[in-house]
């Protein structure tokens, strides 16, 4: 099975100003095996980009990649209102 979690953090640490605030849980849900990624507030807009085009192109990717079983992945961004 390809390491997406390792993947995701690949493509998302250049991106922001605050790796040590990155992390990434896995929820498995019926249908979907989905990232959270837990970025601090001011790294949020960077991995959106502007009108989402940072974020649809890692969606894409990981989107992309074939995953054991008929689960598919999904990309969820914390909003950190969860604390």
């Amino acid at each position: 099975m390809p390491d997406i979690e390792a993947l995701i953090k690949t493509i998302v640490e250049p991106l922001i100003d605050n790796p040590n605030e990155f992390s990434v849980d896995i929820v498995e849900t019926e249908d979907f095996i989905e990232y959270h990624l837990n970025l601090h507030p001011d790294d949020i807009g960077r991995v959106i980009g502007r009108k989402g085009r940072v974020v649809r192109a890692i969606r894409t990717i990981i989107y992309s990649i074939r995953q054991r079983g008929s689960k598919r992945a999904r990309i969820v961004i914390a909003d950190g209102d969860s604390e």
